[in-house]
């Protein structure tokens, strides 16, 4: 429209559409100008606004587990908070993938494989990382395993497996990275434990078993070791579907009874346990020990839904 006859709207008579331009061209500039420099005031005050007891820049996290489910949104997220992490199972190709998906966060991560039966795997583990970083900060113990059968029929030998891994590999991750977070006099322990843990569900008794006995050895270290700088809390899912409880949930009677019993009426995303994880990673919860958090959707509230 520029340099065309005639007046534009708000133009004086006798003032040209040439001079006219010339000067609503810098006014264009200086309000776009003016608009950048408020986004950016904006948005330099919201950083400011952000807690920073939350920021886990400089810390080092181990999430035993971490390749899949919610120890792998749990790893991942402690790395978008600023972590660097080491998220380990027992299948190597599993655990590049998760190392590969951190360092594309911009944190560093180690490839290194674990299996929590094993005390020597988790002690080579310990020793890779205090190689590589020098300190351990945080833990997350997320490996598990659940079989669904009636009790009368599990096998003793079906229930060492469970417990030996939801319990045992609990204690000796908490033992060995325990050890090191003590002589440090600093340090966070996040124990991933169930809704199971709290209420039955049918025909997993070894699973219920293994979860509140994890519970216990949340509270029973935490004030062992409350004095010592180390925090120890749990988090307890409600309902999430992974690859080990998937087969159990959907399209199936079991799910819908669960659902029914969720206010939210639906399941959880891995991802919607992240945010309790960073706070118990965090030096916002330093004042929280022997905790067990609860993301249910509601869960363990409800009572008379409709």
């Amino acid at each position: 429209m520029c340099g065309r006859p005639g007046r534009f709207y708000g133009q004086s008579p006798g003032y040209s559409s040439e001079t006219f331009c010339r000067n609503l061209v810098p006014l264009a500039i200086l309000k776009r100008a003016r608009i950048h420099a408020i986004e950016a005031f904006t948005l330099r005050n919201r950083q400011k606004m952000a807690y920073r007891g939350l920021d886990l820049k400089g810390r080092t996290a181990v999430v035993v587990g971490g390749t899949s489910g919610i120890g792998q949104a749990i790893g991942l997220g402690l790395a978008h908070a600023g972590a660097d992490v080491i998220a380990t199972g027992r299948r190597p190709e599993q655990v590049k993938t998760i190392a590969a998906e951190i360092e594309a966060v911009g944190c560093r991560s180690l490839s290194i494989t674990v299996d929590v039966n094993d005390r020597a795997s988790l002690e080579r583990l310990l020793s890779a990382v205090l190689g590589a970083f020098g300190k351990v900060d945080i833990l997350v113990n997320s490996a598990g395993r659940i079989r669904r059968e009636p009790t009368i029929d599990s096998s003793e030998s079906d229930w060492r497996e469970i417990l030996d891994t939801n319990l045992m590999g609990v204690l000796r991750a908490c033992q060995i990275f325990g050890r090191h977070m003590l002589q440090r006099g600093d340090g966070r322990i996040i124990n991933i434990t169930s809704l199971n843990a709290f209420v039955a569900l049918h025909e997993v008794a070894a699973y219920a078993a293994s979860k509140a006995a994890v519970q216990s050895l949340t509270r029973s270290l935490a004030i062992e070791w409350a004095g010592r700088g180390v925090c120890v809390n749990a988090i307890a899912p409600g309902v999430f579907p992974t690859a080990l409880n998937s087969e159990l949930l959907h399209g199936t009677a079991r799910g819908q009874e669960l659902l029914m019993r969720t206010p939210m009426k639906r399941f959880g995303n891995a991802e919607e346990v992240v945010g309790a994880a960073i706070l118990l990673a965090s030096d916002a919860a330093s004042f929280m020990t022997g905790s067990v958090v609860i993301v249910d959707g509601g869960c363990l509230a409800s009572g008379v839904n409709q």
